[in-house]
């Protein structure tokens, strides 16, 4: 599984990777985790606001920081 988080680097960017992270530890599940920052790349996936998560090249969730549970169901 590849878990992408597109954003610039900000707080909400920062608190949905960690986020992503925890929800993945907890599942006990084996994940990549990227951070895509490069605005070209964001665009790519179609997504106009950030911060969003990307699951296996699919647009799960953006513009909002999912919790910890929400961000499981995606996975």
């Amino acid at each position: 599984m590849v878990i992408k988080v597109l954003g610039s680097g900000c707080c909400n960017c920062k608190k949905l990777e960690a986020n992503v992270r925890e929800a993945v530890k907890e599942l006990g599940l084996e994940a990549t985790i990227e951070k895509v920052e490069d605005f070209k790349d964001i665009m790519a996936y179609g997504v106009m606001r950030t911060p969003a998560l990307v699951v296996d090249e699919q647009v799960k969730i953006m513009g909002r920081v999912p919790s910890v549970e929400d961000i499981k169901r995606y996975l």
